[in-house]
């Protein structure tokens, strides 16, 4: 070997070595990028579902609920003259997707607002916005950008009536002040949405491949009995929220009459309605017994637990309830002569 093709090894083997020893410190480092995006990804997850959080239990669960529920009655309520049992279960994700994603950009909007903020670090401090995991700026761009993202959905899953509607009415609530200055369009605001939910829940329950099942005509007066179960007794969650609702001045039903008569608006209109709404059917004695027993649990717990979390639980079986409510035309499809 001559000295220059020895000089040529000699720097080939450095070479070598010296990638040897960067792959061998790269290997030593820790999987920072990988693990920076999973984190990333799961930081941002995290803070779109913490807006959502506390309204799956008012809004998601129980409207799921409503929609599926009211497609299984088949032609109670829908042109469905036999609805598939199997077919409308699997469509349970979708129909709560389809609630979710129109509930999420409202709930944002909700919870951007300068009051609502200052309310939450009081009430709720491990909301997204108080907790500082989203500064304003970029929960209004993320709220701007979810609008088309629900209405892109409606078209694919049908409610898309439902789904404008609800833009206009989170519109009103949020940024003309509908939530803060009237109990009376506060309550009537919350009707026309769970309104909109629970017929646009519907129709993505009950829809066929290729077109949506249209409602029958007594589907709308049952849907307005509805609006007036929720216009007369929704204020069940503001008991519980009278200190935070009064420091950002809003004038809700307990803040308005007092909290006394408030309670007893609620306890007069679950009476009613648990009777009415099985009456409209021409139930049996086991669905006025599911919907008055229940009933009468929230008209107890009103009038005599009068605590925040004792409101908070008497809330929580004010939803289920409503879901009681929301089996009435499954009821009428097969009552036939039983105790139903």
């Amino acid at each position: 070997m001559d000295i220059k093709t020895a000089v040529d090894a000699f720097g080939v083997l450095e070479k070598v070595q010296e990638l040897g020893a960067k792959v061998h410190e790269l290997s030593e480092r820790p999987m920072e990028p990988v693990i920076s995006v999973e984190q990333d990804l799961f930081y941002h997850g995290k803070t779109i579902w913490l807006f959502t959080y506390s309204d799956l239990k008012t809004i998601v669960g129980p409207e799921t609920a409503f929609g599926i529920l009211s497609a299984l009655s088949g032609s109670i309520l829908t042109t469905n003259q036999s609805p598939d049992f199997s077919a409308i279960l699997s469509r349970i994700p979708r129909v709560a997707f389809w609630c979710w994603i129109n509930l999420l950009p409202f709930a944002i909007d909700n919870q951007r607002q300068p009051e609502a903020i200052e309310e939450d670090r009081e009430n709720k401090p491990w909301r997204s916005m108080p907790s500082g995991r989203l500064s304003e700026k970029h929960a209004k761009w993320l709220m701007w950008s979810l609008y088309p993202a629900a209405i892109v959905a409606s078209l694919k899953l049908g409610g898309l009536k439902q789904c404008l509607a609800l833009i206009f009415l989170g519109w009103w609530y949020n940024d003309l002040g509908g939530a803060d200055h009237s109990c009376i369009t506060r309550n009537f605001i919350n009707a026309c949405g769970f309104l909109s939910y629970a017929s646009g829940a519907t129709e993505v329950a009950s829809r066929t491949e290729l077109l949506g099942s249209p409602f029958k005509p007594i589907a709308w007066p049952w849907f307005l009995i509805i609006g007036a179960v929720v216009f007369t007794s929704v204020q069940t969650q503001d008991m519980y929220d009278q200190a935070g609702d009064g420091l950002r001045g809003r004038k809700t039903v307990p803040l308005v009459v007092g909290d006394h008569y408030a309670r007893w608006s609620i306890a007069i209109a679950m009476a009613v309605w648990s009777v009415v709404c099985p009456t409209f059917w021409q139930l049996g004695p086991g669905a006025y017994a599911m919907s008055m027993i229940t009933g009468a649990i929230v008209i107890f717990r009103t009038l005599a637990k009068r605590s925040v979390s004792a409101d908070k639980m008497t809330f929580r079986i004010w939803n289920l309830w409503m879901v009681m409510l929301y089996l009435m035309p499954l009821f009428k499809r097969i009552k036939g002569d039983s105790w139903l």
